[in-house]
């Protein structure tokens, strides 16, 4: 395997917002819901696009199990039927006879130069990589299969919040409405109430918007059609968080980790493998072959060595094997630059997580300031210390705050997921779907 940057030895999580235990494989369970393990479980064993990569796994395990075939002897069964007819005269040499023909024939490539083992060792390489290919799609179903939770989740909060808001300000347009209407209240206080009722009426169709694609999604990760997921099947009426914060660990266990490492780690070792299988080129093939067989009754026995050279022209052979050195530098600067994608992926992700935490922090704080502002407008609205303006502008800063903090909640669980699917995991111990398992018609 390429050596890794230096820097992947240190901890990733140097922000306090996560901590530098290793992640477990099963990474969801932190959250401790059963519904949301349910649905992983549902969308590993059910997938369609993991179908396909099994269909592809099994592809290139079957060259790998060809290429190790070639390189034993391999034997050949010939035989034939014949009647010869040679007159129609009656006589007795016109008599028909039967000819019949058997021989069994044996070649072997002896491999003096490598050729046939560099390219078993290509074809394993390939088909580990394929198998990487597989994880790391696992990877990715997990990921996606929690954000739909979370999306779905945070869309139903958000709702819920948006609701109670339009309610609250449905009530206040009436109130500042009768007080237009006793002459306590101006035009512009009551086209002020009005469009704060309107406009938070318009925060709640995209939550609701939200709330059915985050259901399409978990349907069709499950292998089913998008509207046959009921929302009433999936109960939550809030965004998952962490009990504790995120274990992010060091960058070599994240690079053992991550199946796009290995699988371009693989893909290296299959470039450098066929570069052997073109410097083969440059050497004479020697075949060994042997056939015995019986000949219109009488036996046959022949045995020769066949040996097959592109001299003195080698300048194809010299071709090729530019082109395989060249594709081997092509996969060694793939590798490099997965490894630094995979880091700078987890260090972006933990500084986001980070920025929003301390957002959300802030807007905590912010709601509660807005809610003691908003009980004080109205009392000194009350007793007529202040214009209803005052609880106005109170109840905007409450419901913006109020929708800002919802947000910033499905924000952080989302970025939750973003650090999860960038550590790698998710993929060891994922079960085989059930329509992988069938024979093939």
């Amino acid at each position: 395997m390429p050596v890794a940057p230096p820097a992947a030895g240190a901890a990733l999580a140097r922000l306090p917002t996560a901590s530098t235990e290793q992640p477990p494989d099963d990474w969801w369970r932190l959250y401790g819901d059963a519904q949301l393990d349910q649905l992983v479980q549902a969308s590993l064993a059910a997938n369609v696009d993991l179908r396909v990569a099994y269909a592809n796994l099994d592809r290139a395990r079957a060259a790998s199990r060809q290429a190790r075939a070639v390189r034993l002897p391999q034997p050949v069964l010939e035989s034939s039927l014949g009647v010869d007819r040679p007159s129609t005269q009656p006589t007795a040499s016109s008599v028909p006879a039967t000819d019949y023909d058997i021989a069994a024939a044996v070649s072997w490539d002896i491999d003096l130069f490598g050729r046939l083992r560099a390219g078993l060792l290509a074809a394993q390489a390939d088909a580990e990589a394929q198998a990487a290919a597989l994880d790391g799609l696992r990877v990715a179903i997990v990921a996606d299969t929690v954000l739909a939770y979370v999306d779905l989740c945070g869309a139903r909060q958000a709702a819920t919040t948006a609701r109670g808001i339009v309610s609250a300000q449905e009530r206040s347009a009436r109130v500042v409405e009768a007080q237009l209407r006793a002459g306590e209240a101006s035009p512009l206080e009551s086209a002020q109430a009005g469009t704060l009722y309107e406009g938070a009426r318009a925060t709640v169709p995209p939550f609701e918007a939200a709330r059915d694609n985050a259901l399409y999604r978990l349907a069709t990760l499950q292998g089913l059609p998008p509207g046959e997921l009921g929302a009433g099947e999936i109960d939550c009426p809030a965004s998952p968080r962490l009990p504790a914060t995120p274990p992010a660990g060091d960058g070599i266990a994240l690079l053992l980790r991550r199946p796009d490492v290995r699988q371009a780690e693989r893909q290296l070792a299959a470039a450098a493998a066929r570069v052997g299988v073109a410097r083969a080129d440059l050497y004479p093939q020697v075949n060994l072959g042997g056939a015995i067989g019986l000949l219109s009754g009488g036996s046959v026995a022949t045995a020769s060595p066949l040996v097959t050279w592109a001299f003195p022209n080698q300048g194809p052979a010299r071709a090729r094997i530019a082109q395989a050195e060249a594709t081997e530098r092509a996969a060694l600067a793939a590798w490099e630059a997965t490894v630094l994608r995979a880091l700078r992926e987890v260090e972006t992700a933990l500084a986001a997580y980070d920025a929003e935490v301390r957002r959300n922090q802030a807007l905590t704080a912010a709601t509660a300031q807005a809610s003691l502002y908003a009980l004080q407008a109205v009392a000194r609205v009350r007793v007529g210390e202040a214009p209803p303006l005052l609880r106005i502008d109170a109840e905007r800063a409450l419901a913006s705050t109020s929708l800002q903090k919802v947000q910033s909640d499905l924000a952080m669980a989302q970025l939750e997921v973003a650090l999860f699917r960038a550590l790698g995991g998710g993929w060891q111990g994922a079960p085989t779907p059930v329509a992988a398992l069938l024979p093939a018609p």
